[in-house]
């Protein structure tokens, strides 16, 4: 056993988190593979991962599917409705529903949503359902037209300043590659987007469960990712636990030709502080066309980094939407039963 003070025993726990959110290695013993790349002993690393679980600071280890990828149309939905917490219920019913929060905005609450290549209903109409039955007063959809960035890092040493430039690769548009799965891929799919936990081989509830092999499951996984369908396979936290306390979705008036506002959005995007960036259309209520969510320790860091933002680009006019409730927060679960199911149940009670 290594005796460790306090200091050292933070630094390491923190690397370690560092790096399963960054790129989680699959292989049969990740976590031995995590230790050697850091000097250390894999039931160290192994206890350091139990800790976090049960603190619950990490939510959960898994693969993030990229959701278009696998052939999924999605989008985001503002919703401007009354009954905010009968809206949400309603609208949380829906399997395709991943995120789903209450903003202090008139458009109050804001959904996404995802409905499966195999939908009768498609992806408009499911929208229109669900303003109907969930009372809505009125959602405006806001599906993305140009991805610049997605990949939540949140850097756990306190030593990287979140203004700066994004030092983690990220996936962008470009990733995109195949959007077709074929039959024979979905039993791969559905073994991979189980979550694993900590112990020296976690994949081997998974390969016993579904009857294949860990050569065939890790080659399915580079396909899958080499494809755009996988970004990664990470740990996903749970932000405020993490200690980022504050987190914002700054949305911001960008008019110009396709390449300006496409040059505006890069820049965003290349932001340490800047997990999600889209582009988005714009309505006559509603002139904001790049998106970006920003996570941050605290409210003052989360202004300096939209003020940095702002100096660098010349991008003055915004709006600043912060949560105020979480009503969903889920992975999905792609080619599941449960996606038919929502939309017979709906269909016969229309």
């Amino acid at each position: 056993m290594i005796n460790l003070n306090t200091d050292e025993k933070e630094s390491r726990q923190k690397k370690v988190l560092n790096i399963i959110q960054a790129d989680f290695p699959f292989e049969w013993r990740p976590f031995k593979k995590i230790a050697d790349d850091l000097g250390m002993q894999e039931d160290e690393v192994i206890q350091i991962v139990k800790e976090y679980f049960e603190k619950r600071i990490i939510r959960q280890i898994c693969p993030i599917f990229d959701t278009r990828s696998l052939g999924y149309k999605s989008m985001l939905v503002a919703t401007r409705c009354k009954n905010a917490d009968e809206c949400a219920r309603v609208i949380n019913t829906h399997p395709g529903v991943s995120h789903n929060y209450r903003r202090n905005h008139e458009f109050n609450i804001w959904f996404t949503i995802a409905v499966s290549p195999k939908s009768k209903l498609g992806l408009e109409n499911t929208v229109k359902i669900l303003e109907k039955i969930s009372g809505a007063e009125e959602m405006i959809m806001l599906p993305t037209l140009k991805l610049y960035k997605i990949g939540v890092v949140l850097d756990m040493t306190g030593k990287e300043d979140l203004a700066d430039e994004e030092k983690y690769e990220y996936y962008t548009e470009n990733n995109r590659k195949n959007q077709i799965v074929k039959d024979e891929e979905i039993p791969y799919i559905l073994a991979l987007q189980e979550d694993i936990y900590p112990e020296k081989e976690p994949f081997a509830r998974i390969v016993e469960k579904h009857g294949i092999s860990f050569e065939e499951l890790k080659r399915y996984f580079q396909k899958f990712k080499e494809e755009g369908k996988i970004r990664r396979y990470a740990a996903i936290l749970y932000h405020k636990k993490a200690g980022y306390k504050y987190n914002v979705m700054a949305v911001w008036k960008v008019d110009g030709t396709d390449e300006f506002i496409n040059s505006i959005g890069e820049k965003f995007a290349s932001f340490r502080g800047v997990s999600h960036c889209y582009r988005r259309p714009t309505y006559p209520n509603w002139p904001y066309s790049i998106f970006t969510m920003i996570h941050a320790h605290s409210k003052e860091e989360g202004d300096r980094i939209i003020e940095k933002m702002a100096q660098e680009t010349g991008i003055k006019e915004r709006a600043e939407l912060v949560s105020t409730k979480e009503y969903k927060k889920v992975r999905l679960k792609y080619f599941t039963p449960d996606w038919e199911a929502w939309e017979n149940n709906v269909l016969m009670n229309l």
